[in-house]
């Protein structure tokens, strides 16, 4: 087999519509163009999206994308980030001091990411199932912690 004898399987390739070969071809005259109007002349189309000069759906939607306002007042924390706290007891103002939530943060919620080798106490923080199995493996122990999920 040398390269240059390759050739596409026979009827995987439709042979081009040869246009402008008389009446009886199919596609004489106008050639498969219809009559008059932009798609009938050379060089008469238009680029992608155009809507025939009514606003386009790409200029009316808004450019910039969508911010969830809720998403900036809870805080994330995961698991082993708690062993850095020297705090007796965490809640939100320990977890702000330590740096491991912004300011702006009403709520907080530990998240089962890493190990924790360290006993505990949370106090108003949510915390998934999964961390609060190890916290409480751990002997810590979660107070007044809100949601679980």
């Amino acid at each position: 087999m040398q390269l240059n004898t390759l050739s596409p399987a026979p009827g995987s390739r439709p042979a081009k519509n040869r246009v402008g070969r008389g009446i009886g071809s199919g596609s004489g005259k106008t050639c498969g163009r219809g009559h008059k109007g932009q798609h009938a002349r050379s060089g008469g189309y238009h680029k992608v999206g155009f809507e025939g000069g009514q606003m386009p759906l790409q200029m009316r939607l808004p450019k910039f994308g969508f911010t969830s306002r809720r998403k900036s007042r809870v805080g994330q924390v995961r698991l082993h980030e708690l062993a850095k706290i020297t705090a007796d007891v965490i809640d939100l103002a320990a977890l702000k001091a330590a740096g491991l939530v912004d300011a702006q943060v009403e709520k907080a919620k530990v998240f089962l990411s890493g190990s924790l080798d360290k006993a505990v106490t949370l106090q108003g923080i949510a915390v998934t199932k999964g961390a609060r199995d190890i916290i409480e493996r751990q002997g810590g122990k979660i107070q007044d912690s809100g949601t679980t999920a």
